[in-house]
């Protein structure tokens, strides 16, 4: 893939990129219309409101070495009394997980750090969660939240999961992040836990934490409702960053999310409704914003969607998909908007890129469905691998045939300057690709010619790809 992207870089270099601008296509582009059915999501995302009362941490003991217990008493006394902000002062604080209760906003002043325990028995006892999009006991995220209303993370510190080649990365068992021959890792855990989500073993036996290697999330709010995240910094998260379960009114905003570990995405709203992810910038390894619904027998199990989500001027510096749709969707995905998203240009041309703009993926044991999703206005500089990707063979699948139900993909107004191809649809013989239009875009410079196979009613109108309109 390397090798690719260098050969591409060198084509743009050639060609003078910076001066490709495809005939009759419009250099300024007015803003696409909302439609009625994203208007009513708008209606219904409103950030929670808090009362005018003030915890400061220091009030409740916390201090530098140990803040656990402070903070959880002034979270505590916020929620008793009715609620507010918990205010972290700037320093460095160290603690251990954090459970955020009805009505409280933890507010991390500018300057402020809380940076989390390495020990994995600080995130004990089990708590009941999902991993990789399975159901599953297992150690608590650093922050969670579950079965609560009006809760918010706010301010302009610096939430530090301390996750590196030492702590957390290497249980992958990849010795890209420090992992060698032994030192533990989480495969057999996975491959079990594989197993219980096939066999559909009860939830409350799939017990692991102590003893075994599924690393945590970072922020996880689980089955809440009226959720906000605003204006911190997240980075070093043992896995995926900020992870909504099943909750309802979310919105992450103006956050910055620098977590370049393993499976380190951005934020990944799992069964949520109502979703707003806006003026966010991400710098990942793994997807900047997954949407997912669970994972194969447990997500159809469960038939929990993720709908309504909308993701507005956010800024990809890194990462593998901007927007990705699965591969854990087994409960179905609709009514997604995505518009005006930048991904500048690449500043190591060896080491940060995007793959996707959108990724569509799926594998034959997923089914569930993919319906409504909408791209639109997005200016790409970074290299990228395929911009639009719809694929039905992502990480194998095995031998089933539970294909999901895909159509009704819109991908309108992109820019991409260098691209191995434009767009590729891959479905299968027994289960087509349906509706997807490619409109009013352009790929300056590509290395390959697109792929559309087991698709059908597929429009593309107004693009042009290396300087040539192709329909």
């Amino acid at each position: 893939m390397h090798h690719s992207r260098r050969r591409i870089l060198g084509l743009g270099v050639q060609l003078g990129l910076g001066g490709v601008v495809a005939a009759g296509m419009s250099s300024q582009l007015p803003a696409a219309a909302t439609s009625d059915r994203e208007w009513s999501v708008r209606s219904r995302i409103r950030p929670p409101r808090f009362r005018d009362a003030w915890f400061p941490i220091t009030a409740y003991g916390a201090t530098p070495e140990n803040a656990t217990a402070g903070i959880a008493r002034a979270i505590r006394a916020c929620h008793d009394s009715g609620g507010g902000h918990v205010v972290v002062p700037p320093g460095v604080w160290n603690t251990g997980a954090i459970q955020l209760l009805s009505k409280v906003d933890l507010h991390l002043e500018e300057g402020a750090t809380l940076r989390f325990s390495t020990d994995p028995a600080d995130y004990l006892p089990v708590v009941r969660t999902r991993w990789q999009a399975v159901e599953v006991y297992n150690y608590s995220s650093l922050i969670r939240a579950e079965g609560q209303t009006d809760i918010a993370i706010t301010g302009r510190g610096t939430l530090d999961g301390a996750g590196d080649n030492e702590h957390w990365w290497y249980w992958i068992g990849s010795g890209q992040y420090g992992w060698r021959p032994g030192l533990p890792n989480q495969r057999a855990d996975w491959g079990e836990l594989e197993r219980m989500n096939n066999e559909q073993v009860p939830v409350d036996q799939r017990v692991f934490g102590a003893g075994h290697y599924l690393r945590p999330s970072f922020v996880q709010p689980f089955r809440c409702t009226n959720v906000l995240i605003e204006g911190v910094t997240l980075r070093n998260s043992p896995m995926w960053t900020i992870h909504p379960l099943e909750c309802s009114n979310v919105t992450v905003q103006g956050v910055t999310v620098d977590n370049l570990g393993p499976n380190g995405d951005g934020c990944n709203p799992e069964s949520c409704t109502d979703v707003l992810i806006r003026d966010c910038t991400f710098k990942t390894h793994d997807d900047c914003i997954a949407i997912k619904s669970g994972r194969d027998a447990d997500g159809r199990r469960l038939g929990l969607p993720s709908r309504g989500i909308i993701v507005e001027d956010c800024t990809f510096v890194s990462g593998g998909a901007a927007v990705a749709v699965g591969s854990e969707m087994s409960g179905g995905v609709e009514d997604v908007w995505v518009r005006r998203l930048h991904m500048p240009p690449d500043p190591a041309a060896d080491e940060a890129w995007m793959q996707w703009v959108l990724c569509v993926k799926s594998t034959s044991t997923r089914g569930g469905y993919v319906r409504n999703i909408n791209v639109h206005d997005v200016d790409s500089q970074a290299w990228m691998y395929r911009p639009l990707e719809i694929t039905f063979s992502y990480m194998g699948g095995g031998n089933q045939s539970l294909f999901p139900d895909v159509r009704d993909i819109r991908f309108d107004r992109v820019r991409v300057a260098r691209a191995e191809r434009a767009y590729r649809m891959l479905g299968a013989e027994t289960r087509r690709i349906r509706s997807v239009a490619v409109t009013n875009s352009r790929f300056d410079v590509v290395a390959a010619e697109a792929v559309v196979q087991y698709a059908d009613d597929v429009t593309i109108r107004n693009v042009w790809v290396g300087g040539t309109q192709v329909g």
